[in-house]
């Protein structure tokens, strides 16, 4: 499945969450389908979307709040989901997008691709409501079942190694900082 069909599949979901993701491919294709103001993108941060999102779950406990990760992210960061199994805030939804690649920095393999299960990493760290995806409506559903829920949910979405031809984003990095934390402080 491509990564793309499943960021358009929830897009609509994502209004009212407050939604952090990582930079490269997965913040191209969700800007190119609209950039929102609860949108924050991470630059120059790789594998610390789980921990801006556990942060702002733990600081804003009545917003779901919605990380868009990938393979390559977490797996730099793998301890991460220890501490979220820690805190298990009912309001963090974390989906990680495993294409089994380093896509955004050139297409290296990550450790998904030879065993490393990041469901089976999650469970283990002690995250009960973890899932593997493979289908765009299996992922839509999960998403969606973790968004109106009330637990930590670990979503991994198997998808191709596929991106958009380029990189880049309209939108000026900087000013996403400053527009989304004018966004978060509006929250009651």
């Amino acid at each position: 499945m491509q990564r793309l069909d499943c960021l358009s599949a929830i897009y609509h979901e994502l209004e009212k969450c407050l939604v952090v993701t990582i930079m490269g491919a997965v913040a191209a294709e969700l800007q190119s389908l609209g950039h929102r103001t609860n949108f924050f993108y991470l630059q120059h941060a790789m594998g610390l979307a789980s921990s801006t999102g556990l942060g702002l779950a733990l600081c804003k406990p009545n917003r779901k709040i919605v990380v868009l990760d990938g393979d390559g992210s977490l797996l730099m960061n793998l301890g991460m989901l220890s501490t979220m199994a820690r805190y298990a805030p009912k309001n963090l939804v974390h989906v990680v997008f495993d294409n089994e690649s380093l896509l955004s920095v050139g297409g290296f393999p990550t450790a998904t691709r030879t065993g490393t299960d990041l469901e089976g990493v999650a469970r283990a760290s002690g995250i009960k409501k973890a899932m593997t995806v493979h289908g765009v409506e299996e992922f839509k559903a999960a998403v969606d079942a973790a968004i109106r829920g009330n637990e930590l949910t670990t979503i991994v979405a198997k998808v191709e190694a596929a991106g958009p031809a380029k990189y880049v984003t309209d939108l000026a990095l900087l000013e996403n900082r400053f527009q989304f934390s004018r966004h978060v402080r509006s929250l009651k």
